[in-house]
Order: structure tokens, then sequence, then C-alpha cells
């Protein structure tokens, strides 16, 4: 599949089936987020990968009770030092190399950006230097969401100045 190809089926996943994700397969999700780029190549971040089902159902009331979230066969963690000007912003382009490597294997994911970012930091034993930037869930869809609706592109895009 070419990358833009994955990113026209790229949808945020909320249902999984109960099915394991091959260790291949993620280990080959891992390597897309290795492989991102970083400010300074800095690499300002450290990847959890939550397979233990008893984590993931302790992360549902931290992320406001998405029960999808235990569900998922996998739940990634990215946390940063959040000292590095960029670390947010490497740290999407780390997950965003996930999602689009997981359309190419099947697989689907969902960004979580809704959680209480102390309560996962604790739950994860993340050190209190550095914070828990993004999760994401992932595995194989139960169904395929529709495309959803994207503004024309006269509306988001200007030439040299904002008009």
């Amino acid at each position: 599949m070419d990358v833009f190809e994955a990113i026209k089926e790229r949808r945020s996943i909320r249902s999984y089936k109960d099915k394991p994700i091959e260790e291949e397969k993620l280990q080959r999700l891992l390597e897309a987020a290795h492989l991102a780029p970083s400010a300074k190549n800095r690499q300002n971040w450290k990847f959890i990968v939550v397979k233990e089902r008893k984590i993931r159902e302790k992360l549902v009331p931290a992320c406001y009770d998405q029960e999808f979230i235990a569900e998922a066969p996998v739940v990634i963690a990215g946390v940063a030092n959040p000292a590095f000007k960029w670390y947010r912003i490497d740290m999407g382009i780390a997950f965003e190399h996930i999602a689009l490597e997981a359309v190419d294997l099947g697989l689907g994911t969902c960004w979580i950006g809704a959680f209480d970012e102390r309560m996962v930091s604790d739950i994860l034993n993340v050190p209190e230097n550095l914070e828990t930037v993004i999760l994401m869930t992932i595995g194989y869809p139960d169904y395929m969401p529709t495309p959803i609706p994207r503004k024309d592109m006269n509306d988001i895009i200007c030439y040299d100045l904002y008009r």
C-alpha cells in the first residue's frame, strides 16, 4: 500500500476484535516509531507497550471511562522529557508513523488525548520528571467507520499570506 492510500484509509477505531496482534506486526509498528524524525535527533521518547489486560483496565478510568481502551489488545503510551521544546511534535510524528504503518498491516488505531496525565503516569510507573504525552490503542478493527466529511480545500489552504 502506498503512503497516500494509507492516509486515505486511516480511521479512528474504537471497537476491536478479540484477537492478539502478531509479534512481528507489533515490532514493525515500533520500528516505524523508532525511524521517526525528531528535533536535533534527540529521540526524546520512550514507548510503553501495554499488553497486560489488567493494566489496560486500570487505564480506563484514567482515560475518562473510554472502555475500548481495555478492549484493544495493545495500548502504546508515548513518554517524553518536557524540558525539550519540541517533545510534543516529535511524539506526534512518531505516533503518526505508527498509525499509518498500522493501516498497511491491516490494523486499526485510535489516538487517545483525553486522559488524566498524572493518573496514567502513575499506573505506568512513569517518573515524575517525564510526561505521558499520548496514548494509542491498536488492534484488529471490529468494523471500519465510514469516512467523515472534510472541509473544502479552498477553506483551509492559503498561499503566501493568511487570507
